[in-house]
């Protein structure tokens, strides 16, 4: 049996990523510190699972579309309870929302949070 612990991503600010994250989905920093190449890291999640977010010193410009580009990541799927108001807080924090769903077993929306990474909202209830 295995269980996914952590994914690793690379923005420019973790501190304003991470507090996205706390205020969108109710989750706490586990630990922040002093990452490789003099970058910054801050783990955001609950007692099972987070992200952990990069910050180097320097930021490159962006790469080509993720979905063509090989290794690349193309979302972060995060499962709510309420999608409709997870997606009313997204609105409320100015991100817009888009590419809803509905399939069985449950309903999804996307969007782009800081520096291009995509988000998908996903709710089984």
């Amino acid at each position: 049996m295995a269980r996914l612990e952590h994914v690793n991503v690379t923005v420019s600010n973790a501190e304003t990523t991470a507090a996205l994250l706390g205020d969108l989905l109710g989750w706490r920093v586990r630990w922040q510190g002093p990452a490789i190449h003099g970058g910054t890291s801050i783990h955001v999640g609950d007692d099972a699972t987070y992200l952990a977010l990069y910050s180097p010193k320097r930021i490159d410009a962006p790469h080509d579309d993720t979905y063509t580009r090989a290794g690349s990541m193309n979302h972060i799927g995060l499962v709510v309870d309420d999608l409709d108001a997870t997606e009313a807080k997204v609105r409320e924090m100015g991100f817009t929302p888009h590419s809803h769903a509905d399939y069985e077993p449950g309903r999804r929306f996307y969007f782009d949070g800081p520096d291009g990474v995509e988000y998908e909202m996903v709710s089984y209830a």
